[in-house]
This record gives C-alpha cells, structure tokens and sequence, in this order.
C-alpha cells in the first residue's frame, strides 16, 4: 500500500462531503507532476484529505477504489475514485508540519500549489505518533 495526499478547497469539495457521498471521483487535477501521482495510485492505497484554503491542515483519510484513468472531460487530467474513511479528530496542520523540519523536502513544503502527491512512509509514521486519535486505516 502507498500513501498520497491530495489537496482540496473545502468550499469545492470537503471531507464533510466526502463522508456524505461515501465515494467520489478524484478529478481536475492537471498539473503534470500531480498527474503523474495519480497515474501511481491503486486500489487500497491510503489518500491523506487537504483542506488548502482556510486554515491549511490534513482533515481526513480516504482510500483509493480504482485503477486511474483519463479524465474523459480533460486530455491533460486523470483520475480515480475515493472512498471516505475517516474525519480526523485533530487537523494536522501545516503549520504543525512545518515547525518539526522532519519533512522540509517533501512536497506539501517545498511545492505549495502542488494539488495531488506521494506522502512518505516517515511522515505517516510521525502522524500516528503525534495525532493517535486520527484514524488512518
């Protein structure tokens, strides 16, 4: 299993509508390097929710139902589904990740508009040690 987080405006789309649908396709993403993420996710892969407006955090958890695809309604994006697993009790905020310099190399810091990418396995690590009360899967 791989980890990804993909970032969303919770007015677009946020994790309270995610729980409600239950399942969404992951879509409008065009951005080459986002793209590329997407074209490596499979089914059962955990995708850490991003909420980039307000105040930037990770909110929750879904999890990857099927193979990617090209976006029929855009040349440039592809795609795939997600279905909600969990709110988090706690936002992990950006600010948060940030002040602990662990992962000044990962993209969430160093590409800020990058909407969709790989989480390493390390921060994943660090999220269950310093939020146990969210729930990852």
């Amino acid at each position: 299993m791989a980890y990804f987080l993909a970032k969303t405006d919770p007015e677009t789309y946020s994790i309270e509508q995610l729980a409600r649908d239950q399942e969404t396709p992951w879509d409008g993403v065009r951005n080459a390097q986002a793209v590329a993420s997407i074209k490596c996710m499979r089914p059962g892969d955990t995708v850490l929710i991003y909420h980039s407006m307000g105040v930037a955090a990770i909110v929750g958890v879904a999890c990857v139902t099927s193979e990617p695809r090209p976006d029929p309604r855009d040349a440039k994006s592809w795609m795939v589904d997600m279905a909600f697993v969990s709110q988090f009790a706690e936002p992990v905020t950006l600010r948060a990740i940030k002040e602990c310099h662990q992962f000044d190399d990962w993209s969430l810091v160093r590409q800020s508009r990058l909407s969709t990418m790989s989480a390493p396995e390390s921060f994943i690590a660090w999220l269950r040690e310093h939020y146990p009360t969210n729930t990852l899967a």
